[in-house]
């Protein structure tokens, strides 16, 4: 266990005293880089990002803020001043949800049309990079071969380079970035978007590749069912130019962050290196079955 995925319990305790929350009897939920906690009667999830993440993390509170004042169904914050930052890691508050399951693809599809139909918000939320963390990604895929490595990171520098020169789509709106029914969940009071991190102003194509890659790369999604995803949302981003382009995008996403995790789950080696060998073309054409890295 790395030291930022290492239980912050410190971290926890300085951070909920400055909310004026007990976490005597916190309980863990994830313990990564983002580390994730529960504070058992008090119905409050608290979040605590890695250090360096603290203007991510503001941000992450002011598009909270925005979906609630435009009334998007999204994780709602604790009503408390945040973030706080402790230990030099930026801490946040929030809401806990009844359970929840996986939304379908035409509740993403719902959500997505009602966030892009709402003009950009006047608050900083930066431009969409798609490719933020690859490098990143790579240096710390330790259990891939250097001529695979290299591979990607050429991929990756034509890529960047295709996305500067990118045709015309849609008009820029605020996207959500990682759009898929595991961040947009259904619970007893409706469904609602969850990991707000990523959020962005750029093509709102991007959150529409997400289903469109799971139905024509990974094979997650089925054909009727991307169907009915393009009816509720009412466009099909595959018959755009700049398709081949997003969704190349979000594959090289996809496998650097297999290839990053295998290091340190074995279990999931298999899985990231059959994701590069489909990308090199040893797999044979889309759709792949990729199975699913949690």
């Amino acid at each position: 266990m790395t030291t930022s995925a290492a239980p912050a319990r410190q971290v926890l305790e300085q951070a909920c005293a400055a909310a004026g929350l007990d976490a005597g009897e916190a309980e863990p939920l994830r313990l990564a880089e983002n580390q994730i906690w529960r504070l058992p009667g008090q119905r409050v999830i608290v979040r605590i990002a890695r250090e360096g993440q603290g203007a991510a993390t503001a941000r992450e509170v002011r598009v909270a803020r925005w979906l609630a004042q435009e009334a998007v169904a999204a994780v709602r914050l604790f009503d408390v001043e945040q973030p706080i930052t402790a230990d030099g890691r930026p801490v946040t508050f929030w809401v806990e949800l009844p359970p929840q399951e996986h939304g379908s693809v035409e509740d993403v599809a719902r959500l997505l049309s009602q966030l892009h139909s709402l003009p950009a918000p006047d608050i900083d939320l930066g431009y969409l990079d798609p490719f933020v963390r690859v490098n990143e990604r790579l240096q710390a895929a330790t259990t891939i071969s250097s001529e695979d490595r290299e591979w990607l990171h050429g991929l990756h520098r034509d890529l960047a380079a295709a996305w500067a020169e990118r045709p015309a789509g849609l008009p820029d709106r605020a996207v959500h970035g990682d759009a898929w029914p595991g961040n947009i969940v259904r619970t007893i009071d409706g469904v609602l978007m969850m990991d707000l991190e990523r959020f962005s102003v750029g093509p709102p194509e991007w959150d529409l590749v997400s289903t469109a890659v799971r139905a024509m790369t990974t094979g997650a999604v089925s054909r009727p069912e991307y169907d009915r995803f393009c009816a509720v949302y009412g466009y099909d981003v595959t018959e755009w130019e700049g398709y081949p382009l997003l969704a190349r995008a979000r594959e090289l996403r996809m496998v650097t962050y297999a290839a990053q995790h295998a290091a340190s789950h074995v279990e999931w080696r298999e899985q990231a290196q059959h994701r590069i060998d489909c990308l090199r073309g040893r797999s044979g054409p889309r759709p792949w079955s990729w199975k699913g890295i949690l």
